[in-house]
């Protein structure tokens, strides 16, 4: 899984304000940024997919790569935001090596599933994006702390799952395809949209108080983050949907 928000509170940014000489962050150079990282992550999606369909025994370390590296890009990106320029495409490259291979073992089950997952996501981004531009979303605190809660908890309860998993433990319905279970992930698929607001906000608020330039990969790495994070949620949901 794929959780929580990157970004920082907006009123951080005041630490960061004027400490660069050079230029500062737009809201379209984050956009450009995010492109840059979509296609970068396209890149190794479609080679992690083509080593699947050749070979699917030679996938599991692409996997392992992919989860870890990614993960540990992305823990640096994190908690080094000036690093991000650097960091963020190489969690992309990782990103994809992951998300290829699990999206191809999908396929295989599921004939179109992928398609389907990738045009939903973009739908909810677009749409997300066009409430959030036309202001009936506002992002309050109150709003920022019930999605980051409602994160925490999903991480919480995924984090329970894996490793309950090694004790023959599970948690009840969450990986099923019963009503309850698609319920559940109904519920995660809409936390999991709703970050995408915690972004949009982020990155609308920074370019406000002219951070930084490299603040510019920081947003889109978050962006991104909750994309991956989106859409696999969504393969996982209709994955239960399509096995009844």
């Amino acid at each position: 899984m794929r959780s929580g928000n990157p970004s920082l509170k907006t009123d951080t940014f005041e630490n960061f304000k004027g400490t660069a000489t050079g230029q500062k962050m737009t809201i379209q150079g984050t956009v450009n940024k995010t492109f840059i990282l979509l296609l970068l992550l396209l890149v190794t999606f479609v080679y992690s997919w083509n080593q699947f369909v050749n070979s699917p025994d030679s996938v599991l370390p692409l996997i392992l790569v992919g989860a870890i590296g990614g993960l540990i890009a992305g823990l640096i990106t994190i908690f080094v935001p000036k690093v991000s320029p650097f960091t963020a495409p190489i969690y992309a490259l990782l990103e994809g090596l992951f998300l290829g291979a699990i999206s191809a073992q999908y396929e295989v089950q599921y004939g179109g599933i992928v398609f389907q997952a990738v045009l939903i996501t973009i739908g909810v981004l677009l749409s997300l994006l066009l409430v959030y531009k036309s202001g009936l979303i506002k992002v309050t605190e109150n709003f920022r702390l019930g999605v980051a809660a409602a994160t925490g908890a999903i991480f919480l309860v995924y984090v329970i799952s894996f490793i309950g998993s090694f004790f023959g433990f599970e948690i009840p319905f969450l990986h099923e395809s019963s009503p309850i279970g698609i319920g559940i992930s109904v519920v995660i698929v809409i936390v999991a949209a709703l970050n995408l607001v915690l972004d949009f906000d982020f990155i609308e608020s920074a370019a406000n108080k002219q951070v930084p330039k490299y603040f510019e990969w920081y947003g889109a790495f978050g962006l991104l983050v909750t994309l991956v994070w989106l859409y696999l949620e969504i393969l996982r949901l209709l994955s239960k949907i399509r096995s009844r």
